[in-house]
């Protein structure tokens, strides 16, 4: 509602709030539900192997896959602008069937935590979990007689977890959706 001054005006249950430029500002602030700073965002990383590589992903524009030095200026460039964690999601050559390639010392998100702690870069460093960019066969679950073998895939989601810790990483990111999928059948 509008006064005759052309001030909005609010009612409530106890009385009426006079809404002028500066109570309507205070107001809005008051009553904000979502505040949303740089302390809230998680920067994307995708990280491959090779030296000197930055490739664009067509399908997400201004994001890119980086071998780990470029990585590492990207997490410094992310770091100066106030964002304080990142979400690692490998993109390896080496690939199997099981995707037990995820689960070693050397695989590339485990190697792209240990460069960014050797670098002392303060971010809280988050971990994908999944198998699909480690399988020969591009799925994230163990395919045995052509369907997913969910107990086998837990098992190697559940190795390149503490893989993952114990390189460094502060918390764990599982994508793996295929269980969570039929949970609802």
């Amino acid at each position: 509602l509008m006064d005759k001054s052309s001030k909005p005006i609010f009612y409530t249950g106890g009385g009426v709030i006079n809404s002028g430029p500066k109570a309507s500002e205070l107001l809005r602030e008051l009553v904000s539900e979502t505040q949303l700073s740089v302390n809230d965002l998680i920067y994307p990383l995708f990280v491959c192997d090779g030296e000197k590589i930055k490739n664009e992903i067509p399908s997400m524009p201004g994001q890119f896959q980086f071998s780990i030095d470029n990585l590492i200026k990207k997490c410094k460039q992310v770091k100066e602008k106030g964002i304080k964690a990142i979400l690692i999601f490998g993109v390896s050559k080496n690939k199997d069937k099981t995707g037990d390639i995820a689960c070693s010392e050397n695989s590339i998100v485990q190697r792209a935590i240990k460069a960014i702690k050797e670098e002392n870069i303060n971010l809280l460093l988050i971990a994908d979990v999944c198998n699909c960019e480690y399988t020969s066969h591009g799925h994230c679950g163990t395919i045995v007689d052509g369907d997913v073998e969910n107990d086998l895939t837990l098992s190697t989601l559940a190795k390149q977890s503490l893989s993952l810790v114990r390189d460094g990483a502060d918390i764990i990111a599982v994508s793996y959706t295929h269980l969570r999928a039929h949970e609802t059948e």
